[in-house]
């Protein structure tokens, strides 16, 4: 199950080399070395990373960083047609706090990538970034803490654009799909660069401003890192640990899938050592301001007004066990109404569903993606 804080990140054991980026006269891209340290969990999937630099990125606060890092790891080759256009290419966007190689995780890419699959990596280049703020891109923890820009969503995305466009010479996308956050991206997308994919796929989020509960949640796990005298205004010589226990019991909760949990952990000390056991982990693997950052990022998404502009051919799917987007909020099918082309699943809720988590679960909706891809063919 894919939480919202990083639990692990994974790493490829083997590389392809992507194709080097287009040269631009402010941006440029270049491999990464090879990790210092042995990946604590191996893909068999062959992935590399590569970096793209974007100089002097000016975020929607007006504040600039002189140098904006966006990592990214691609799998398979671009494909040209006899316009010499990419056509092929496309890209799946993580959710709040994870990083691109998540998707190269068996539950998502033993279904997806391989022969046959819907995203057969011999038919597809996928490109599977991390956001502004996330993985290897530029971030608070790089040394600037709480002086690094206040992105949001918008900033998020348009860097992706200038990865794609300015460093990878991409005019349109196949497909652009995202989980959670990266389900927000997607919409985000849709809206702002209408023409530039062929079809959209957002995973596990709702159209509207992030309120409610959804807020409330967030909200308090950035109080209870503020809260903790080791935080220090962000400028903390040893981690906020009480601070970040209280954000991972709550990421927890938030990610969690009761009948799922219910049905693995039935004793009452199964339950109590999986939920220490798992925040933990996020506490040992997650930075305090990074995470402050991540979950404020969605503070001014709010798609509701402008639905009607998404126009790419797009399978919307929540699932009914999402603590975060609740079954009975009917945004989703008032949101499809509005759009040109566009469908909504809501996964039936079972022991085996994953809440949240669902998203990354690609058996669960593989067969609507590959409607999608043959609706927009």
């Amino acid at each position: 199950m894919v939480f919202l804080a990083p639990l692990l990140l994974l790493q490829a054991a083997t590389a392809l080399g992507a194709p080097q980026p287009q040269a631009q006269s402010q941006s440029q891209s270049q491999p990464l070395a090879p990790a210092a340290r042995p990946a604590p969990a191996v893909s068999r999937w062959p992935a590399r990373d590569a970096q793209f630099t974007i100089r002097d990125f000016r975020f929607r606060s007006g504040e600039t960083l002189p140098t904006l890092r966006i990592n990214y790891t691609t799998l398979g080759q671009p494909h040209r047609n006899a316009r010499g256009e990419i056509d092929n290419a496309v890209m799946v966007l993580h959710g709040t706090g994870g990083t691109g190689r998540q998707f190269l995780s068996p539950q998502f890419a033993d279904e997806l990538y391989g022969p046959g699959q819907p995203l057969d990596i011999a038919r597809y280049w996928i490109i599977l970034p991390d956001g502004i703020g996330h993985g290897k891109s530029s971030k608070p923890s790089d040394g600037l803490r709480m002086h690094f820009p206040q992105y949001d969503y918008d900033d998020m995305v348009e860097a992706q654009y200038r990865l794609l466009h300015d460093g990878l010479g991409i005019r349109r996308m196949r497909l652009i799909m995202g989980t959670s956050m990266g389900c927000m991206h997607s919409l985000v997308w849709g809206e702002t660069h209408p023409d530039f994919a062929r079809a959209l796929m957002p995973l596990a989020c709702e159209p509207v401003e992030i309120a409610g509960l959804n807020r409330m949640w967030r909200q308090l796990a950035i109080d209870g890192i503020k809260a903790d005298p080791a935080w220090a205004g962000g400028d903390y010589r040893a981690p906020p640990v009480q601070g970040l226990r209280t954000a991972a019991s709550l990421l927890f909760v938030a990610g969690a899938a009761p009948l799922y949990f219910q049905a693995q952990y039935p004793t009452r000390d199964a339950a109590a050592t999986f939920a220490r056991e798992r925040v933990a982990a996020s506490i040992a693997a997650t930075d305090a301001n990074d995470l402050i950052y991540q979950l404020d990022a969605s503070r001014h998404y709010a798609p509701w007004l402008r639905l009607e502009t998404i126009t790419a051919p797009t399978t919307w799917i929540n699932s009914a066990d999402d603590f975060i987007n609740p079954r009975n909020l009917d945004y989703p099918r008032r949101a499809v109404a509005r759009m040109k082309d566009a469908r909504f699943v809501l996964i039936p809720e079972s022991d085996d569903t994953r809440g949240h988590g669902t998203h990354t679960a690609a058996r669960f909706w593989k067969q609507d993606l590959v409607a999608l891809l043959r609706r927009s063919e």
